[in-house]
């Protein structure tokens, strides 16, 4: 089992399907996961820290596991069988049955690590060259940084 980093959530256009991109810790190769959209904004809200005013489904989970006594101690994505990823909660030793994006939903929000399945890795993973992964990495900075008033001019554009 490899540990993964979640890089985000992404929208993968013409299709306008959501996708969770996670990230090897150690190694090049990232997995993207096809999710649907109620997942893609769990997931994005539990990294942004947004807090509903009520607790959504993956909140509750939480809570219970804490009021109960009880703790997620691991996320492991074990299966990939027909395009779909499965994963394993692992609470107090226990693994049950879970979709990957309910899993790395629940895990974000209760800081548990996430592992992948060597074999899924070979099989679906993306290597992206060290470099390439530099690049990428100064443009999202640039992006977070960079708001549109930074691109006025003053001048007005050529009307033709």
């Amino acid at each position: 089992m490899r540990e993964m980093d979640v890089v985000g959530v992404r929208v993968e256009m013409p299709a306008n399907q959501p996708m969770l991109l996670l990230r090897e810790v150690i190694g090049q190769r990232y997995l993207p996961v096809w999710i649907g959209a109620a997942e893609a904004s769990a997931i994005a809200n539990a990294q942004e820290g947004v807090l509903p005013p009520r607790p959504l489904t993956h909140d509750l989970m939480a809570d219970v596991l804490a009021a109960l006594g009880h703790r997620l101690t691991a996320v492991n994505i074990v299966k990939l069988e027909k395009g779909n990823f499965h994963a394993n909660l692992v609470i107090d030793g226990t693994e049950i049955s879970s979709r990957t994006s309910d899993a790395v939903a629940l895990a974000l929000r209760t800081g548990t690590d996430i592992f992948c399945a060597e074999e899924i890795l070979d099989e679906a993973g993306i290597a992206v060259a060290e470099e390439e992964d530099d690049e990428v990495e100064r443009f999202r900075e640039f992006l977070d940084q960079v708001s549109a008033d930074d691109f006025v001019t003053g001048e007005e554009p050529d009307q033709e």
